[in-house]
């Protein structure tokens, strides 16, 4: 990111006195913010404006946030997504991790407490300051990675990564046939090893499992109580 840019943050929330209060509040910190009211208007903001990331509340009139957060990652993978809610079953959280959100907060909560959020995404979300950089193509049995440009291929499949996915594959090629510890990979990719990340964590690494499936030489492995393993045959 550069150090005169002024960072871009799309809230959606339909919540007028909650929206006006976000909206202020970040703007007095130093945030460049668009504000809608509806999942529908965030969308189309979303579409004609970039964003570096998105304060999304789940439940919304027209779209909800989880609709709204599929449909931006149908249009850009790498835009940070922190999710709003009042709802706070552990399902809910999943299910926004699974869609690819970077971060969660039930209200109500800080404003304080947002602000570091905010932050420590934006930190994590340039994912070549995240990880060092690899070979432009990596070979995993039948796969080749492709870590600069997020994809993952199999023959004329060719799959697109989530930065979190491929934040974890280029770590695990990075270790190839060596454990990488849970702790680890949660401070250098999520930022710090809470329940909810390495929750989120989980359901990565069996988006994961299930992308290198179809090739039997490959094998992502839980190593109990300490972490997991990228194996190769003929490699290690």
């Amino acid at each position: 990111m550069e150090v005169n840019h002024q960072p871009r943050i799309l809230l959606a929330e339909d919540d007028p006195n909650l929206g006006l209060l976000l909206s202020e509040f970040l703007k007095k910190k130093g945030f460049d913010v668009t504000w809608a009211q509806n999942g529908d208007q965030a969308l189309g903001y979303f579409v004609d404006g970039q964003f570096d990331l998105c304060l999304l509340d789940v439940m919304m009139p027209k779209k909800d946030g989880f609709s709204l957060a599929k449909d931006i990652r149908a249009n850009h993978r790498q835009v940070a997504i922190i999710f709003l809610t009042a709802k706070a079953m552990e399902a809910d959280t999943l299910q926004g991790f699974k869609l690819g959100a970077d971060d969660y907060l039930t209200k109500p909560f800080s404003m304080e407490v947002l602000l570091a959020r905010i932050h420590a995404v934006l930190r994590r979300s340039d994912s070549d300051k995240v990880l060092p950089a690899l070979a432009e193509q990596i070979h995993l049995g039948q796969y080749i990675f492709y870590p600069n440009k997020m994809r993952l291929s199999l023959g004329a499949v060719d799959l697109k990564l989530t930065p979190k996915e491929n934040d974890l594959m280029k770590l695990l090629c990075e270790n190839l046939g060596q454990p990488v510890s849970r702790s680890f990979a949660l401070k250098l990719i999520w930022g710090d090893d809470t329940y909810f990340n390495a929750r989120s964590m989980d359901v990565y690494m069996t988006k994961l499992r299930k992308i290198l499936k179809d090739d039997p030489s490959v094998q992502l492995i839980n190593l109990h109580g300490e972490g997991f393993r990228l194996s190769v045959d003929g490699f290690n």
